[in-house]
């Protein structure tokens, strides 16, 4: 005992060790925390790229689909013109 008190010696050693515990616990939670959330932090980032491939196949789909309908409607249009100006004339 480092010095004399009214508390008993079973008591201070009592809280000293609550106290060493948590002091000694405090590392391994903090890293548990930081590992929490950089995973987090990644499985977001995963989440993100896969969702901006996925928007991005859709619009290159939506902009093929368009092309190949002008590529199809440009016959139809030049034959209607033709025909046209054959009528009209």
């Amino acid at each position: 005992m480092a010095f004399p008190t009214s508390v008993n010696s079973q008591i201070t050693d009592s809280v000293t060790q609550a106290n060493v515990e948590v002091l000694g616990d405090a590392p391994a939670l903090s890293m548990g925390n930081l590992f929490q959330a950089t995973s987090q932090a990644l499985g977001n980032a995963a989440h993100n790229a896969t969702s901006s491939q996925q928007q991005t196949a859709v619009t290159a789909q939506a902009a093929t689909t368009m092309g190949v309908t002008v590529l199809y409607s440009l016959d139809t249009a030049s034959t209607g013109m033709a025909t046209k100006s054959i009528l009209s004339a």
